[in-house]
């Protein structure tokens, strides 16, 4: 399960970030997991409790907001909603679909506790 190594990475981004501000511990971690970024959502906050007890992340509240996949088709030039990679444009039916929004895991807002 990648999750459980993607959970690793956002608790060292975490640390990075204590060892930076200098905080002791965090209250609530916001995630963006993008319908397009590969991420099981259920399995990553599952992973991210586990690993929780004893860190930074030990009773914080994890939300994570999964926005929708969006992508530019070259065929029909638009924008265009995307549920998968594999999916062919919605409007011409073509699969000239390059990503353009909600393709990333990414850390959108810690607060924090000093």
């Amino acid at each position: 399960m990648h999750e459980m190594s993607l959970a690793a990475n956002v608790l060292q981004l975490v640390d990075a970030a204590a060892a930076r501000e200098g905080f002791v511990r965090v209250r609530r971690l916001t995630l963006e997991a993008g319908a397009l970024a590969g991420v099981e959502v259920r399995a990553l906050r599952f992973a991210l409790e586990a690993i929780a007890p004893g860190t930074r992340l030990d009773g914080a509240d994890i939300v994570i907001d999964e926005p929708p996949g969006q992508a530019w088709c070259a065929a029909c030039a638009a924008t265009v909603a995307m549920a998968a990679r594999t999916d062919a444009c919605p409007r011409c039916g073509g699969f000239g679909l390059r990503p353009t929004g909600g393709s990333a895991l990414r850390v959108v807002e810690l607060l924090v506790a000093d």
